[in-house]
């Protein structure tokens, strides 16, 4: 029997290099999760400075929008019922 053996390329990695970039990527990340803290913390403060500097909260305007709501979609109904009384030759209410 004739055994042939068969060379399998290998891949020779340099070891050093890729510590050097494992520790290089973990400085990144450290880098740019301390800079988005430092951003985050900057909108959030801004946000709250400016809340705070209104003359009516964001509370207060809500409800006054949804009150407004609230009574154009009365008049709405209120103006579509007279409207309909009027097609249908009904009295006025």
């Amino acid at each position: 029997m004739n055994h042939h053996q068969q060379s399998h390329p290998t891949i020779d990695i340099d070891t050093r290099l890729v510590r050097i970039g494992v520790v290089l990527t973990a400085a990144g990340a450290v880098v740019a999760s301390t800079g988005l803290a430092i951003g985050a913390f900057a909108v959030f403060t801004a946000g709250r400075r400016m809340i705070r500097d209104m003359e009516v909260s964001p509370t207060q305007q809500a409800v006054a929008k949804w009150e407004q709501a609230k009574e154009a979609s009365r008049a709405g109904v209120r103006a579509w019922q007279t409207a309909s009384d009027a097609q249908n030759g009904s009295p006025a209410r």
